[in-house]
């Protein structure tokens, strides 16, 4: 093998890609019990408005009115996913449908979703919007999250 070249161990990968997809695949089933067996005890899952829910509690919280029906019916249609298997990380960019009685759309999203020993450390989730989501800096800088 030449030098600085390193072997994709295709097991993991596999193994990776198969966890994300029976993820997503929990989502479009509405099966909360599903998602919820992917997170571990301390996973955080952030919101594409920024809000941070730490635990296994807050993140049943926030998912309760999307498996309750509060925003019609759900549906996540992968269009490409890309896997970094040694960190255990991997990327999923999709269309999301929503329908309702009266009306019905759709967005672009993505999730960053980190997994470790087969469950969702972390979980964020990125949406294309019209206007973005501006934080304001004397915020981040009480939360010490403003770039130094």
């Amino acid at each position: 093998m030449e030098e600085g070249i390193v072997p994709i161990d295709y097991k993991k990968r596999i193994e990776l890609k198969t966890l994300v997809v029976k993820f997503t695949d929990a989502f479009n089933r509405e099966d909360i019990e599903g998602v919820m067996s992917y997170f571990s005890e301390d996973s955080i899952y952030q919101e594409f408005n920024g809000k941070k829910n730490v635990g296994l509690a807050a993140i049943r919280e926030t998912f309760t009115p999307q498996f309750s029906g509060v925003f019609g019916t759900m549906r996540f249609y992968t269009e490409d996913i890309f896997l970094d298997h040694e960190a255990g990380k991997a990327m999923v960019r999709w269309l999301l449908t929503l329908e309702e009685e009266k009306r019905a759309g759709a967005y672009y999203g993505l999730d960053l979703l980190h997994f470790v020993n087969g469950k969702v450390l972390e979980k964020h989730t990125y949406c294309k919007a019209t206007v973005p989501l501006i934080l304001k800096k004397d915020q981040m800088l009480l939360e010490g999250k403003w770039p130094a």
